[in-house]
């Protein structure tokens, strides 16, 4: 799908309700059919959804600071990341009164006249007393990390799931910002106003001990919710991250600064992310950013160099560059060379004249033993695969093929290589003398299926129009393969 095609659904002027009951319909398909069909409704579904997201996202920043609330932002970012997914407010706000509910059982047991037992869902409270405030944080201490297990994802820290508040909740870990914002909700609820310090290196919550409206850091208590909601002093924060830092660092930041740091996050991770070769994170947090800073200079760079990099929508590019000119003139020289490669790359476009069609009757085909749609298994790594495309021999350059030591293989690069889609999720390109037939073919749990095949027979399978035209005379000789090892396996 171009991503200028999504235009022509943007100009409808249909509600979008309409497209998404049309597109769930196609999505919720039974069987094994219509694999393209869902493949190209799922990137329709995705794209109208965060166009959809990204407004609810601006409306939320022009709001008033005091009525943004931390946990809705957190539910935003999660919904755009993860459009797809049944995310929603409502959900994940029943699920932190749930646990909230939890810490005022617990609060019965120990003071049965707490303040907060008595308030009603949806009242803004406040306790002055320190002491009451104490009791409410060390009874959500003890239901959150003690009881529920909570706790923060040391093993796994660079998972995106960690920044994804409806993962939080499911698997009950984090990093420090997102089980911030959880602690932070579930406190002020029970009326602690906490406040969100971005502090360096690792996010921490601040609760005030001294006087209203004190600029004085050390008038504060800080919170490690990552850490089992410790309670530290301010030297104790200097050793949590290994060095000194100014009292600016220790003051409160507001919501967008939260969600700035949030989408930060999830730009570094996009950014280290080296399987994900559509870049689908780094592309979702530009987007997220870029929606907060539309101005920022440096992430619009990174937004023009990657579309750039994909080779996907050129005339955006065009756009972005030239507001990167606009904002600053001292880029010209990245602009211009950026404009100059994209303008040859519409012209390439226009003079493309589709995909080379490969028959197998050609001479040169001969040895070409599999057939696209085939489910194979690799005999040296064992995993299983589906065959979408084909090349009489090695196509790859000089340093693949020193890299992967073909030549180490008895037939090295003079065989036919096969394009597969891996259960794995990935996409690699194997000789032939490695794959062998599968006897137990199933299907291929991989995100592209779609892209290249219509249906699944139970066997193997059917190209979808697109692949046919390239492979036309494959799917005669796969009904061999199939009847020949179906033969064989009955014998």
């Amino acid at each position: 799908v171009p991503c200028d095609g999504f235009s022509d659904i943007e100009t409808l002027g249909c509600p979008s309700h309409f497209f998404e009951d049309e597109l769930m319909s196609i999505l919720n398909m039974e069987g094994r059919k219509g694999l393209t069909w869902k493949y190209y409704a799922k990137k329709i579904l995705y794209f109208l959804r965060q166009q959809n997201i990204l407004k609810n996202l601006k409306e939320y920043l022009q709001r008033p600071v005091d009525q943004q609330s931390f946990l809705e932002g957190a539910v935003l970012i999660d919904q755009y990341c993860n459009p797809l997914s049944d995310i929603c407010l409502k959900g994940v706000q029943t699920q932190v009164d749930d646990i909230t509910d939890k810490v005022r059982k617990d609060l019965r047991t120990k003071n049965p006249r707490h303040p907060s037992l008595a308030s009603k869902a949806g009242e803004v409270l406040v306790i002055p007393e320190v002491e009451l405030q104490r009791q409410v944080l060390d009874a959500m201490n003890c239901v959150l990390y003690e009881q529920l297990k909570y706790k923060g994802n040391e093993m796994d820290y660079y998972n995106s799931l960690n920044s994804y508040i409806h993962q939080v909740l499911i698997r009950r870990t984090g990093i420090p910002i997102s089980l911030s914002i959880l602690y932070l909700t579930i406190a002020r609820q029970l009326g602690v106003k906490l406040e969100p310090v971005n502090f360096p290196s690792h996010f921490l919550l601040r609760w005030r001990q001294g006087k209203e409206g004190s600029t004085d850091i050390f008038d504060y208590t800080y919170i490690d919710a990552f850490g089992k909601g410790k309670q530290l002093t301010v030297k104790e924060c200097e050793y949590l991250i290994g060095h000194h830092v100014t009292e600016e660092f220790y003051g409160v930041v507001t919501s967008k600064e939260v969600l700035q740091r949030m989408v930060g996050n999830l730009l570094n991770l996009g950014k280290r992310e080296s399987t994900d070769q559509s870049y689908q994170l780094l592309r979702d947090s530009l987007d997220l950013y870029l929606a907060m800073y539309p101005d920022n200079v440096q992430h619009l760079m990174l937004q023009a160099r990657l579309y750039f990099h994909l080779g996907i929508w050129p005339e955006k590019v065009l756009d972005i560059l030239q507001h990167i000119q606009a904002l600053d003139p001292s880029q010209h020289g990245a602009v211009g060379y950026l404009v100059q490669h994209t303008l040859e790359h519409i012209e390439r476009r226009k003079e493309e004249v589709g995909p080379e069609v490969k028959h197998r009757s050609d001479e040169k085909h001969k040895d070409v033993c599999f057939s696209i749609g085939l489910i194979m298994k690799h005999k040296r790594y064992g995993y299983n695969c589906v065959i979408y495309g084909w090349d009489p021999t090695c196509m790859m350059g000089h340093e693949w093929i020193r890299n992967m030591n073909v030549h180490s293989l008895p037939h090295g690069p003079h065989q036919p290589f096969y394009n597969v889609l891996v259960e794995d999720g990935s996409c690699r390109y194997a000789a032939q003398e490695n794959l062998e037939y599968n006897t137990e073919p199933h299907e291929i749990p991989h995100p592209d299926i779609g892209r290249y095949f219509s249906e699944f027979t139970g066997m193997h399978y059917l190209a979808n129009t697109e692949l046919e035209m390239r492979y036309p005379e494959d799917l005669e000789l796969t009904c061999a393969t199939i009847q020949k090892n179906y033969s064989s396996n009955k014998e």
